[in-house]
């Protein structure tokens, strides 16, 4: 055999392993390792965040979710979660801390009803997308019910479990 012999890893369990790294070196002030992860999460951010916010906003809040992750690197737990799942909990709030102070916070509630998914090039990936935003919607139970109260407190308010439970009368 020529080939050598190499220890394969396989491609997602090397793409995350490149990821924790990335926020490693991000939490020791890495700024090339910021502008990496970004070019690797950009656009999927992006796509994800078009969803939920009007596209003039996108931009902002996908700055405002990397400038979260330069000063929340060192808080990353990489066993934990995956990277991709970390900085897409990180741009979900971004956008609720966005609507919140613009006094758009219910958007955010229609939006995942409603999404807005006209620019999306797949006609089966909308349909795909609706169907998917529409069974999580419905699966938060229904309208005032308390799962959709603590989605709204939790991601639409943006305060603490800690305070959320104590609200909704259950342990932290």
């Amino acid at each position: 055999n020529l080939v050598p012999s190499v220890n394969r890893v396989p491609p997602q369990r090397n793409r995350e392993a490149m990821d924790d790294e990335l926020i490693a070196r991000v939490a020791a002030g890495d700024d090339v390792a910021l502008r990496e992860l970004f070019s690797r999460h950009a656009p999927w951010l992006a796509a994800r965040l078009r969803v939920l916010l009007p596209a003039a906003d996108v931009e902002d809040v996908l700055q405002e979710t990397f400038l979260a992750v330069w000063r929340g690197a060192g808080r990353y737990q990489p066993e934990g979660a995956a990277a991709g799942g970390w900085l897409w909990g990180i741009a979900r709030r971004q956008a609720a801390l966005w609507l919140r102070r613009r006094g758009r916070a219910s958007s955010l509630i229609h939006a995942l009803a409603q999404p807005d998914l006209a620019g999306a090039a797949d006609p089966a990936e909308v349909a795909l997308a609706r169907a998917d935003l529409a069974a999580a919607v419905e699966a938060l139970g229904p309208a005032g019910g308390p799962e959709r109260e603590v989605w709204r407190l939790l991601y639409v308010e943006d305060r603490p479990v800690a305070e959320v439970a104590e609200l909704m009368g259950v342990p932290a």
